[in-house]
């Protein structure tokens, strides 16, 4: 009789068990494509349903996902074509003398747009359901003030649902597995170029922030998501990978000529600005005719 009570208590137990792996199943890892980023949102809080806001994390990308450059120059596609150029005719009379200080100084003056009009709005229903959301970007932490000017007047703000300290950490640091200074500030990690899965994985452990049970992501850029993928693989944590298109065919139609023409005309000013203020918001050298190209 102890036998067969001990028999029916150990079933009841196993069915116990299946019943919990039954409500709250594990998530599938996937990459897909959307134009719109209610997609991601409604995936999110769908995830939420299932394993809780506590161990939902999204993760949005700003270039071209959250915002874009009002005109190709200083774009991330002008930064793609310049750094292309350069490995293909560093003679090139289009070439700037140094790209990444160029960007920030146009970075500096110009302004952004949101990719799609509703983009701030479904970035804060995320935020009011309780799910923590960050921004996860290529920008390096010198172009800082810019980046929060742009998402502050777009209406994004990541204070509120941001992993670890409220207002971030007030230094730059190497992250664990990366080679240049990153920062994390108010919810967005300016991660400096460096692996996007490797960038997100040390920002959980120098947050302690336990690892989620699903990460959301929404980046433009393929080899971003697969990055990320890569690095969760295997570790418990699931990925909802997407990829956003609405970009696309502003990035394939990016005019290259126009953009050195523009840069051309206001080169000048910024030299002007630059030699008569001082170098505290953006800086480049003088244009320098690489070495080898004299003629």
């Amino acid at each position: 009789m102890t036998i067969r009570l001990n028999s029916i208590f150990t079933l009841l137990i196993l069915l116990m068990i299946l019943a919990a792996c039954a409500t709250t199943p594990r998530a599938d890892t996937w990459l897909r494509e959307t134009d719109s980023l209610v997609y991601v949102v409604e995936d999110a809080q769908d995830l939420a349903k299932i394993h809780g806001t506590e161990r939902v994390l999204v993760v949005f990308d700003i270039d071209n996902t959250l915002m874009s450059m009002e005109q190709g120059l200083g774009s991330d596609q002008w930064y793609q074509w310049q750094k292309n150029l350069l490995l293909a005719d560093p003679c090139d009379a289009r070439l700037v003398s140094d790209r990444l200080a160029v960007q920030g100084a146009l970075f500096f003056i110009s302004a952004m747009r949101s990719t799609q009009a509703d983009a701030a709005q479904l970035v804060q229903r995320l935020q009011d359901d309780g799910l923590n959301v960050i921004a996860l970007t290529s920008r390096g932490p010198e172009f800082r003030l810019a980046t929060f000017r742009e998402l502050r007047r777009n209406g994004y703000s990541f204070y509120a649902s941001a992993i670890g300290p409220g207002h971030g950490y007030p230094e730059t640091f190497v992250p664990e597995g990366g080679s240049r200074p990153a920062r994390y500030e108010d919810g967005v990690f300016l991660t400096a170029g460096q692996h996007k899965g490797d960038m997100l994985r040390a920002l959980l452990e120098k947050t302690a922030t336990p690892w989620p049970a699903v990460i959301v992501v929404a980046d433009d850029k393929e080899r971003n998501l697969r990055a990320v993928l890569e690095t969760f693989e295997g570790t418990g944590t699931a990925v909802h990978a997407w990829r956003y298109s609405r970009e696309d065919a502003a990035v394939s139609s990016f005019d290259r000529d126009k953009a050195t023409e523009l840069w051309l005309q206001i080169r000048p000013a910024l030299q002007q600005i630059q030699s008569m203020l001082g170098r505290d918001n953006f800086y480049f050298p003088e244009y320098v005719t690489p070495t080898g190209c004299e003629n």
